[in-house]
């Protein structure tokens, strides 16, 4: 992921609590949200802003004045500008993407040479191979990703599978660039160099990537004759309908280019923007600044007569990306109040005492990675929180701080897009087209990456010592 940090400190709680009743604020929270969500099917706004009023209910019933609260939100959504400007040009990279023939390039000449056979894995793998190239999931996802999508759609493949896949290979990449900034922060935080971090991160990083990919082998099935015939139908169709061509590739090789130079994200995203926009300019010579305006704004329509494509390649847009805006504000919203309360620090602080061997500070560790992501819905306070937390208990038992930054990254980086209110799974959900929940279960990597850390904690696999 792309954004700008923020720090919340432990200590500017302004409320200190027993970890019973923390633990019970919690619980109700937890409640609150999941019947909105899984109950009646909500989408995530409405139980979080409940969630955000029973916070506010609370707070004055331990007497906080509502200015301190007001200003805990505000504090709780500055941590996630950063990503919201990228959400912007993201959205506006995709519909531009399209109209120049970038991504439905992609496709046309995906199908050649990715079959159904297989397909998942494939799928894995490119995007591990470009998310270690530009250290960015989220990039990754909606570029490539989007094409994925694309292809498992002509086919008739499980799109929860398939994003599954595209969001184990992004996050795979993101977690092991030495481009990434979560793989930077994480090695900054516990003041380890960083490739002696991602190095000892392969000891959870392999064995997720082989278990990974053999389960993708085996979930790809074979494409159906009938789906290839209409596969042949709508290569046809994007041929006559879409910029297909080999300069269409240009943006993607640039925004590569510049991604693999450190370029920041919002120049290299506004480079693929701007090149994109002059290859539509000169293939389509009807385009006017006015409805390349409008496409950047509302998105790309494509109106081919074939229902199943212009379903797939009609996206995009900054409006696209104003339920990510809104739902990402409310959820760092509520992580500012569950800070500003004493909640998740009087949780950290009272787990400190009892974590007196390796394995139970590793599990404490990686509990308050995952718990941070689904309270927070934040990538970096995920790893800076639990970094700061538990760095003393680490070199009270003797272990070395790569150890601590590995956990981080395996609790705190890859568990994101798995938390349907987080920063990335709501974007992901956006790009996608397929929600945090449906797509979860296929996203392996991450699901097994903080198992793996847990294991390791256990057999002393990969620890090292002072």
């Amino acid at each position: 992921m792309k954004a700008g940090k923020y720090i919340m400190r432990l200590e500017d709680a302004k409320l200190k609590l027993s970890l019973p009743e923390a633990i019970g604020v919690l619980a109700v929270l937890f409640l609150i949200i999941a019947t909105g969500i899984i109950h009646y099917g909500l989408a995530p706004h409405i139980p979080i802003i409940a969630a955000i009023l029973f916070l506010f209910v609370y707070g004055k019933f331990k007497k906080l004045p509502f200015s301190i609260m007001e200003a805990a939100i505000v504090k709780g959504a500055v941590s996630g500008m950063g990503a919201i400007y990228i959400f912007f040009f993201i959205g506006m990279l995709i519909s531009i993407w399209m109209a120049s023939g970038t991504i439905p390039t992609i496709m046309y000449y995906g199908f050649d040479w990715i079959s159904g056979e297989s397909f998942y894995a494939v799928t894995f793998l490119v995007t591990a191979l470009l998310g270690l190239c530009i250290g960015s999931s989220l990039t990754t996802s909606a570029t490539i990703g989007v094409a994925f999508i694309g292809m498992a759609a002509a086919m008739d493949l499980s799109l929860a599978i398939t994003a599954g896949a595209i969001i184990s290979g992004a996050f795979l990449g993101d977690k092991m660039s030495p481009l990434s900034d979560t793989t930077n922060l994480a090695s900054e935080t516990v003041g380890v160099s960083l490739f002696e971090h991602i190095k000892n991160m392969l000891w959870t990083t392999i064995p997720g990537f082989f278990i990974s990919l053999i389960i993708f082998y085996f979930l790809s099935p074979n494409v159906k004759v009938g789906r290839v015939e209409e596969i042949e139908a709508m290569t046809k169709v994007l041929e006559m309908e879409t910029n297909i061509s080999i300069w269409s590739l240009i943006p993607f090789v640039i925004v590569l280019a510049m991604a693999l130079k450190k370029v920041s994200a919002i120049p290299t995203l506004s480079a693929g923007i701007i090149s994109a926009a002059v290859i539509a300019f000169i293939q389509t010579p009807s385009l006017t600044v006015a409805k390349l305006a409008d496409i950047l704004y509302g998105g790309f329509v494509l109106k081919s007569g074939m229902e199943q494509l212009d379903s797939i390649l009609s996206r995009g847009g900054i409006e696209s990306m104003m339920f990510s805006v809104s739902m990402v504000l409310l959820a760092l919203a509520m992580g500012g109040l569950l800070f500003e309360l004493g909640v998740i620090p009087s949780i950290l602080n009272a787990v400190q005492d009892s974590l007196t061997s390796v394995a139970k500070v590793i599990s404490a560790t990686v509990f308050a990675g995952v718990s941070v992501n689904f309270l927070v819905g934040e990538q970096y306070l995920s790893v800076l929180l639990p970094g700061k937390a538990f760095q003393q208990k680490y070199e009270d038992l003797g272990l070395q701080p790569k150890t601590l930054a590995r956990v981080l990254e395996d609790a705190g980086t890859v568990v994101n897009p798995l938390v349907p209110w987080g920063v990335c799974g709501v974007f992901l959900t956006q790009v996608l087209g397929v929600s945090t929940l449906e797509y979860a279960p296929f996203a392996f990597f991450c699901l097994l990456c903080p198992l793996l850390s847990l294991i390791s904690g256990f057999s002393k696999i990969g620890i090292h010592y002072k």
